[in-house]
């Protein structure tokens, strides 16, 4: 058997009493080395055999599986987050449905939920924005023309962007030709959850100066939109009390 599991944003302490479970039952890990908080093996029973992805080619991935497969070995693919961003497993699974292997998937703490933690951020304010993007800036992996950065900006949504932090002028300048204004709030959070994690607020036009001012070159992600702010917001309606709901009767009239 082979189990997908994210590893969670980067504190070792993220990963989900299902996914730590694995890790302690697995013979074999073969997790993202350059990525994956390397604490997270302290989960693993002393004979479990250990691989690192971050040196190995998807077909070498697969050869390790296939190899623990035929001995009745169990096995846990440990990726960064939340795998079903920017993860990589489909390709891994369709090859393990040619070959006949059960598999099956774990969720974790997305880097995105982390860096919102870092910033005690909430993404979907009340008259300010009910929808976040996850996209990326395309660089040596294409993205689709029609999620072009200045296309997805035009919406005037939370924006939250992985991958890109080597090319955050580029990113200004396609974020403001979609429509965010200059001064429009962004935030820089490195390695969110992780023991050194740092964040940085500044907006759309100065993410590239804060990052260089910051040392900041890779391992980010990049909040942009008027939610950054965390100010004027609507009040929720849910908890109004001039709100009804299934289970609470309003108790006030509205002025």
């Amino acid at each position: 058997m082979i189990h997908f599991v994210g590893a969670g944003s980067g504190a070792a302490d993220l990963i989900t009493v299902r996914g730590s479970r694995l890790l302690s039952e697995a013979d074999v890990i073969i997790y993202a080395g350059s990525l994956v908080n390397p604490e997270l093996l302290n989960y693993k029973k002393p004979k479990c055999v250990v691989y690192d992805s971050a040196k190995m080619t998807l077909e070498e991935v697969l050869d390790v599986m296939k190899e623990a497969e035929s001995k009745g070995l169990v096995t846990v693919r440990l990726h960064t987050g939340d795998p079903c961003v920017y993860g990589a497993i489909r390709e891994q699974m369709d090859l393990l449905d040619k070959e006949g292997i059960t598999y099956d998937y774990c969720p974790g703490v997305s880097a995105f939920c982390g860096a919102a933690s870092a910033l005690n951020m909430e993404y979907t304010l009340p008259g300010i924005s009910q929808t976040v993007i996850i996209t990326r800036m395309a660089g040596r992996t294409p993205v689709p023309e029609k999620e072009e950065i200045a296309k997805l900006a035009s919406h005037g949504a939370t924006m939250v962007i992985f991958l890109s932090t080597g090319m955050l002028g580029k990113l200004s300048e396609r974020l403001m030709a979609g429509g965010y204004r200059a001064d429009t709030p962004a935030a820089i959070v490195y390695k969110a959850t992780w023991p050194d994690e740092r964040s940085y607020i500044c907006t759309v036009e100065t993410l590239e100066a804060c990052a260089r001012e910051n040392h900041v070159t890779k391992t980010a992600l990049i909040i942009v939109g008027d939610t950054v702010a965390q100010t004027g917001y609507n009040r929720s309606e849910l908890y109004h009390p001039a709100f009804t709901t299934e289970f609470r009767q309003a108790t006030q009239t509205r002025e």
